[in-house]
């Protein structure tokens, strides 16, 4: 299938640029709504508890839904759009998502409006894994950084975008705005995908794969134990938590023999002896659970330390994605002129360099004393997941790109939910204190600095494994499988 986003300073035919350009503007405004669901619900919870009269814990499940919706599916909603066909079924994806958002607006009851929030994370599973997906099947090898870099800005635009959007739906509307919000948005991307992206071209169904439905089964219940385990309880763990771990393990024990034995596996086990790709996948997890880190601690170290109000903790935060934002397309040149091998490298060294100047910082600095290295942190953050994902990517076989791509999504947010808890009891346990909120500044600055130390550590664990698979595909280089 010839692409038909070409890379746009090669010649090409003039009538053929705007379509260029609106193929990518679809793909951009899926990853952008995909964050944006997580990011802008968030701000919402408070006017949501007193709305529906209810609990923090029973309104957290409003982004808990969605989250867990996303984790559990996002491997196979790709490995099913890499047989029945990526665009019909990131179709389906956007009007899924768009239809659950309306729902979730509308929702006259909390438990509706938490099951129209899990449908919403459906539709979310598709697009992310998908987006991704079309990336590395339509734009050429040399520019497949920069695509990467692309959706890299507009996810980190939409989380950026989702605190501050939120806040003006709310004053303005409403909380139920934070939902109808995306309506229209998502029917403009519906259109511009049905217009712009290539059609689908199935293969006969004598030689197409069956689907593993056994094998999604055993995923998505392993993954939602893991999940809920690490999410329940906030890091303290308890005999449910413990359960639910249990049966993760097991989980994991059966999938395994499921696939070794399935005709047409849901994720080709022998993917993992591909060292490149399964150092990718540890990394991405590794970093990801530190990147949690900075929103996990952020909040308190800034309202505790230096006394600031929550409009100003948003404002200083913002400050870490507005720069992953802006570094996303330049990093995604820098890997496609330098190699993302390299450039993944240094941009986990950028990232320990921030951590251990946090875990060194004198509350004597100030905010810049903080921003500075967070900002570090994130440009690095942003430099490393497109180098990351580019290499991972480009050299995938077309049969599989949507569930790789699901699996470097699936990573990603593993080390997101298990960075909110582990490294968020490391906070807790750092600064010395039951409850948080009421903590003495000079503890939550100790627990700070202690925390930010054990994730430098994290990082330089990801930097061995990166350098080492550098090293092992320079000796002896591995084909995808």
């Amino acid at each position: 299938m010839k692409p038909i986003i070409a890379p746009l300073d090669e010649a090409i035919p003039a009538e053929r640029i705007p379509s260029v350009r609106w193929a990518l503007a679809s793909l951009s405004l899926s990853m952008l709504l995909s964050s944006l669901g997580t990011s802008i619900a968030t701000i919402g919870l408070p006017a949501m508890a007193q709305a529906f009269n209810a609990s923090f814990g029973q309104v957290q499940w409003i982004v808990l839904a969605y989250l867990l919706a996303i984790t559990t599916l996002i491997v196979s909603v790709g490995r099913l759009g890499d047989i029945t066909g990526r665009r019909r079924l990131l179709l389906a994806g956007l009007i899924l998502f768009t239809l659950a958002s309306a729902v979730s607006g509308m929702a006259p009851t909390l438990w509706l409006l938490i099951v129209a929030r899990a449908v919403q994370g459906f539709g979310a599973a598709i697009m992310m894994a998908l987006t991704m997906a079309f990336i590395g099947e339509t734009v050429p090898k040399a520019k497949t950084g920069s695509a990467m870099g692309l959706l890299g800005t507009m996810s980190s635009i939409g989380t950026a975008l989702g605190p501050s959007l939120g806040g003006v739906l709310i004053a303005g509307f409403g909380w139920r705005a934070i939902f109808l919000i995306n309506v229209p948005v998502g029917l403009l991307t519906f259109f511009l995908a049905l217009r712009y992206l290539p059609v689908d071209h199935r293969a006969p169904k004598a030689d197409r794969a069956g689907f593993d439905h056994l094998g999604t089964l055993l995923l998505a219940l392993t993954l939602g134990a893991y999940a809920l385990a690490v999410t329940i309880g906030r890091g303290s763990f308890g005999p449910l938590n413990t359960a639910l771990l249990l049966a993760a393990g097991c989980g994991i024990g059966l999938f395994v023999l499921v696939e070794a034995r399935a005709a047409s596996p849901l994720i080709r086990l022998a993917v993992f002896r591909d060292r490149g790709l399964s150092a990718s996948l540890a990394t991405s997890a590794l970093v990801s659970t530190v990147i949690m880190v900075t929103l996990v601690v952020g909040p308190f170290y800034l309202s505790r330390v230096f006394g600031l109000d929550a409009a100003l903790v948003g404002l200083v935060l913002s400050a870490g994605p507005i720069a992953g934002a802006l570094t996303g397309v330049p990093a995604g040149r820098i890997a496609d002129r330098f190699g993302a091998g390299r450039m993944t490298v240094i941009g986990l060294g950028g990232m320990a360099a921030g951590c251990f100047t946090l875990s060194l910082m004198p509350v004597a600095f100030g905010l810049p004393g903080y921003i500075v290295p967070l900002i570090v942190i994130t440009t690095s953050y942003a430099l490393f997941q497109t180098a990351n994902n580019t290499a991972v990517m480009t050299d995938i076989s077309p049969d599989q790109r949507g569930v790789i791509s699901g699996m470097l999504n699936l990573s990603r947010n593993l080390g997101l939910i298990t960075g909110a808890s582990v490294m968020g009891a490391v906070f807790a346990l750092a600064s010395a204190t039951i409850d948080i909120t009421t903590a003495r500044p000079e503890a939550v600055a100790t627990g700070m600095r202690i925390t930010f130390a054990v994730a430098g550590c994290l990082i330089v664990v990801a930097l061995v494994i990166a350098v080492g698979s550098r090293a092992l595909a320079t000796r002896r280089p591995l084909a995808r499988t």
